[in-house]
């Protein structure tokens, strides 16, 4: 082995052991981390980011954020936008912009996608005791603010010493490119070793590739998997975000295509099959279809794929009410594949999918139960086509007509980004997914201010594809400031931006669960005391044209089509603003329950008979054991 060594500073070396790191999955070669979002401030400004000064954007391109958390949302739907195969990291200085990641953080964790973080942290020697921002524990000195990120990081790592980078920074590429460990990884770097200088071993810049695998199902699950879906008569296969992440779509169609087993899709896999494909019964669950869920309710074997099961999934497990129903799982993470007692095929989606395809060759569901599902298919694409069309091309649009209208303007291969509040309900029940990454929800976090910054990360990932926005005023005026990033890189996001004076989502659960919709109107204070006065007059489209965006005011649905179709055509960062009639209902109630529990004792008539319809539903839990 050569003993040859370069003498740098703790960031240089880091920063250029990131440079030349790559993954490699079916012959195809990666950049691992592509680029470093960062802002700067005394716990990095001399260390990471004098390391990103002096090696250059053609050896690490450099992003600057206005937010340490969306700077993870940009990095996050990145990763997501190009199958976890290339990441990139996020720097910030220690304090308040170290807090600020753990949002971001836990939302990559739970999503199962990539995102490196680099923190700034107190002084290693501790010469300097307590500098600005550090948090003294009187009982624990190692402890830092950074600890808040151990919880919600699939690897972290606080580096004391230069030579302990090596290890660590191998470890952390190890859990970042690995399909089953994947999620937030943390090197915290005291501002002091940032900066020391060490002889490093040259072997630790040479080109690394990680290859990402693709592991084949053990032969006696594949078996027991392939037994118990011939021998069930009403299986149903539930497609989850791995199957996006391991590029296995093709491999589901061919599976269905084979077997005719109908597909449902959780907010993370929805387009895993075209939604025109006979079989695809959409969204499952509590925001799921009405086909989708009656199918659900009376399958006898559910094939879960890459899925998590959330309570949204499975309804608070209400909804597999079929008695003999079971479960076999397809899953990379055995965490994952044994949830609900199942079967488990731990394997790559698509080379799990491959091996059914081929041991059920000969194989297909009865004929009855194809055209059932195939005629739920088709009532429940009159109910999207009614929620879709506006009968007066000149009224205020409801909600479900802008995404009607967003449909009619969108191409195949356009991204449409959402995460939280009433969109994610509508969307998953209705919006037609045409290819696999047209669908870019983030519902395992549900993270009010992810879709802006998310739309840059795609953008930068996919530079020509029409990326869109979809926010409610609520979760726009909780991270608006990426708009900035957008404006300055020239990356022409689109921003849909709805206008409903408040929280839609948690209004109507209040009112469900006996909340009576307190706290979730932006409207101002009466004489007693309440929030029922008129709308605060906040304009925020003057807000995202202050921010530098162009901006489409739409008032009728004709304007709104008007308005989104100059959008998509527009090299420009630009915001559509539309405020929507909420007074008329055109949104189809959830098909499935949610458990929110309601207040046991109550003297407001509205709790009362809440818990009354909790108490009713709470009894078709069941647990599958």
């Amino acid at each position: 082995m050569s003993t040859t060594t370069r003498r740098l500073t703790v960031a240089q070396a880091l920063v250029r052991f990131l440079s030349v790191q790559y993954t490699e999955r079916d012959g195809v070669r990666h950049r691992l981390i592509a680029g470093t979002w960062g802002i700067f401030g005394h716990g990095n400004v001399a260390g990471i980011g004098q390391a990103l000064l002096e090696a250059g954007e053609d050896t690490m391109p450099y992003h600057q954020g206005r937010n340490e958390q969306a700077m993870v949302h940009a990095a996050v739907g990145y990763a997501r936008q190009l199958d976890r195969l290339s990441a990139q990291a996020v720097t910030t200085s220690i304090g308040p912009g170290a807090t600020n990641l753990v949002t971001g953080a836990a939302l990559a964790t739970i999503n199962r996608l990539p995102v490196l973080l680099l923190p700034g942290d107190y002084f290693a020697t501790r010469a300097a005791d307590p500098l600005l921002q550090q948090l003294e524990h009187p009982t624990e000195a190692d402890v830092s603010v950074n600890d808040t990120l151990r919880p919600v990081s699939r690897y972290f790592d606080r580096i004391t010493r230069p030579e302990a980078l090596i290890p660590s920074a191998l470890n952390a590429m190890r859990v970042l490119a690995d399909p089953a460990e994947t999620g937030a990884v943390t090197l915290a770097l005291p501002q002091d070793v940032q900066a020391e200088a060490y002889d490093w071993p040259e072997e630790f810049f040479a080109e690394r590739e990680w290859h990402v695998r693709r592991p084949a199902p053990d032969p006696f699950e594949l078996a027991e998997a392939v037994a118990a879906i011939r021998a069930a008569e009403r299986p149903l296969i539930v497609a989850g975000g791995g199957i996006h992440h391991s590029k296995a779509e093709e491999a589901l169609k061919a599976l269905v295509d084979a077997t005719g087993i109908p597909v449902a899709s959780t907010q993370a896999g929805k387009g895993s099959l075209r939604y025109d494909h006979p079989a695809d019964l959409g969204g499952i669950g509590h925001t799921g279809t009405a086909v989708c869920d009656d199918i659900a309710r009376t399958a006898d074997l559910i094939i879960g794929v890459g899925t998590r099961y959330t309570d949204f999934t499975t309804a608070s497990n209400t909804l597999f009410q079929n008695p003999d129903v079971r479960f076999v799982n397809l899953n990379i993470a055995a965490f994952d594949a044994h949830k609900l007692a199942a079967r488990t095929v731990v394997c790559d989606a698509r080379a799990g999918l491959t091996a059914l395809t081929e041991a059920l060759s000969d194989h297909r569901v009865n004929s009855v139960y194809e055209a059932e599902y195939r005629a739920g298919k088709e009532r429940w694409e009159q109910v999207v086509d009614a929620a879709f069309t506006a009968d007066d091309e000149n009224a205020v649009p409801t909600q479900t007509q802008v995404l009607g209208a967003l449909d009619a303007v969108v191409g195949d291969e356009d991204v449409v980004i959402n995460a939280a509040g009433s969109l994610p309900g509508d969307l998953h029940k209705l919006w037609r997914a045409r290819s696999p990454r047209q669908y870019h929800l983030e519902y395992g976090y549900s993270c009010m201010g992810y879709e802006i910054p998310a739309g840059i990360g795609v953008q930068q990932a996919s530079p020509d594809t029409p990326v869109w926005s979809l926010v409610g005023d609520g979760t726009y005026l909780m991270m608006p400031t990426e708009i900035v990033t957008a404006v300055q890189e020239g990356l022409p996001v689109n921003l849909l931006l709805i206008q409903n004076h408040g929280y839609a989502s948690i209004g109507g659960l209040s009112e469900y669960v006996g909340g009576e919709r307190f706290g979730t109107a932006y409207r101002y204070r009466t004489a007693d005391g309440t929030f029922s006065g008129a709308p605060l007059p906040v304009d925020l489209a003057a807000n995202a044209g202050s921010l530098g965006m162009d901006v489409l005011r739409a008032k009728t649905v004709r304007e709104l089509r008007e308005a989104l179709a100059a959008a998509r055509a527009s090299d420009r960062p630009t915001c559509v603003y539309v405020e929507t009639d909420t007074a008329t209902p055109t949104a189809p109630p959830a098909e499935a329950w949610w458990d929110v529990p309601v207040a046991a004792t109550a003297s407001r008539e509205a709790a009362v008979q809440a818990r009354e319809e909790y108490d009713r539903q709470v009894a078709d839990q069941r647990r599958h054991l």
